[in-house]
């Protein structure tokens, strides 16, 4: 899932609040991009595990059959 594009909207709202006299609101939307971007990353990673997870339970087998 693509989430990233708020980032970029994030972007164009930071510039126009410079552009127009409102650097509390600017400020603001840095420390909103920096929550965005964790959420992103721990969403990614979330989905990455489950995935791997899946891929590990597949055809795998740890077992000691074989051995002397």
């Amino acid at each position: 899932m693509r989430s990233d594009w708020i980032l970029d909207v994030l972007t164009d709202l930071k510039t126009f609040a410079r552009a127009n006299g409102m650097p509390s609101l600017a400020e603001q939307l840095d420390d909103t991009a920096i929550v965005a971007m964790a959420e992103i990353a721990a969403m990614k990673d979330k989905h990455d595990a489950q995935r791997h997870h899946g891929e590990a339970a597949v055809g795998t087998h740890f077992g000691g059959l074989g051995k002397s």
